[in-house]
């Protein structure tokens, strides 16, 4: 009973959003960035959405990102197959410090997926952060930096 109350819940608040922008921050989390900027990231939990991704985004806005949330600490290492724009991908330990930065990651074009270049994961991580290419200078992030979510 207390599921239906909770999905009721939600729909009417998603139907009362004014316009899309809305109801798609509505599924977004905010991150606080170490310079203090907030942006909004998707959440991938599932297997299949951390398989997916970014892939087959034609652009990626300057206050968004995805965060993968792994079930246990560990060295993932990530790769741009199908992913169409460039981005920074960041690390994250379990306490939501920065471990690892890779800048500029760019697009795979390749057809075979065993051709794209894998980065990052050489250090131990619970979370993974990707935004637009760029974007974690201009938020200030650094090894040893903290991130809010």
């Amino acid at each position: 009973m207390r599921h239906i109350a909770v999905c009721c819940t939600i729909a009417v608040l998603l139907s009362s959003c004014s316009n899309s922008e809305e109801a798609e921050r509505f599924r977004l989390r905010a991150v606080t960035m170490p310079n203090g900027d907030t942006i909004y990231a998707e959440m991938a939990v599932e297997y299949v959405e951390l398989v997916r991704g970014l892939m087959f985004r034609d652009a990626l806005a300057k206050d968004r990102g995805m965060i993968f949330l792994h079930n246990k600490v560990g060295r993932y290492s990530y790769w741009m197959y199908q992913v169409r724009i460039p981005l920074d991908i960041i690390w994250l330990d379990s306490k939501k410090q920065v471990v690892e930065v890779v800048a500029n990651a760019p697009p795979c074009a390749s057809e075979k997926a065993s051709e794209c270049r894998a980065y990052g994961g050489n250090q131990d991580a619970q979370f993974v952060l990707e935004v637009a290419a760029g974007g974690a200078a201009r938020l200030g992030v650094v090894v040893g930096s903290k991130v809010d979510f």
